[in-house]
């Protein structure tokens, strides 16, 4: 008999350890571990959505957003936004992507937070897209406060209880929407136990943020797509599309109020993929 050549014998080694391996794992290991393996890869040539919750809210309103991301095979952030000023909030965003993500990057901001992905998206040049959701969309030198006089004069004191900030310059208080004004302005359309628990997990946004201008918007250099909620009582449907219109975003009206995640997160995580697909 031949003895077997020096390839041969290592093909032959190889092959039965290949063997005992594949015994080890049993045949719905190994498909669970080719699954796993593929489902690694999708999600690696997929971008980030960041998430960015706006006042009197946290990151829990995109809750059923994200999940369907996830379950489409994104990788998902929700930035838990600091709330105290546009300035420092989009700063806080730049150092929030750049230690948490790597690679592309969609920026996602709701109602304030549109603001604050408007200001800090040219800090990363990972981010590819911008997707606002009934969100403020400044301009430079623009502040919130500037944005919502187009909307006509507004009361403060009818809208804000005022709790004083221990520690804060003098004058930057808290504003928390009053609890008559919350369901029907803030939460309209939206089931009564929902506006309950959303209006006793508020969070307060500091009065400096509405009135600081917003830097050079990124707007005018990224692609950005906009989610309109028609029955909005915070930002008016008005002011939303011109301020969508004037960014050059693509527009998608959607008969909600202010939390159209809450009220259609189809639509919201549909505009996302859009962004997706459009800037691959």
């Amino acid at each position: 008999m031949n003895k077997m050549s020096r390839g041969s014998r290592w093909r032959t080694s190889a092959l039965a350890i290949l063997t005992a391996f594949l015994l080890l794992l049993g045949g719905g290991g190994l498909a669970t571990a080719t699954a796993e393996t593929s489902q690694a890869r999708d999600t690696a040539a997929k971008p980030t959505v960041v998430l960015v919750h706006g006042a009197w809210a946290d990151a829990g309103g995109f809750a059923a957003v994200g999940t369907a991301l996830h379950v489409a095979g994104y990788p998902v952030l929700e930035f838990a936004n600091p709330l105290r000023s546009l300035s420092s909030d989009s700063a806080a965003l730049d150092a929030y992507l750049q230690e948490r993500t790597d690679g592309p990057v969609i920026l996602v901001g709701h109602s304030y937070g549109g603001a604050v992905i408007t200001d800090a998206a040219l800090s990363d040049p990972d981010v590819k897209a911008l997707v606002y959701i009934d969100a403020f969309v400044p301009d430079a030198g623009e502040s919130l406060t500037d944005l919502l006089g187009r909307q006509g004069p507004v009361d403060p004191t009818q809208l804000f209880d005022v709790v004083a900030n221990p520690g804060a310059p003098e004058g930057n208080v808290d504003l928390y929407l009053k609890d008559a004004v919350f369901p029907q302005v803030f939460a309209n359309g939206l089931p009564r136990l929902t506006q309950a628990q959303l209006l006793a997990s508020q969070r307060p946004l500091a009065a400096a943020a509405l009135a600081e201008p917003s830097a050079e918007p990124a707007w005018k250099t990224l692609p950005s797509w906009y989610v309109l909620g028609t029955q909005d009582r915070i930002v008016s449907p008005d002011l939303q599309r011109f301020m969508a219109e004037r960014a050059g975003a693509k527009v998608t009206t959607v008969d909600a109020g202010h939390l159209s995640m809450i009220a259609r997160p189809d639509v919201v995580t549909s505009t996302i993929l859009r962004a997706d697909r459009a800037t691959r």
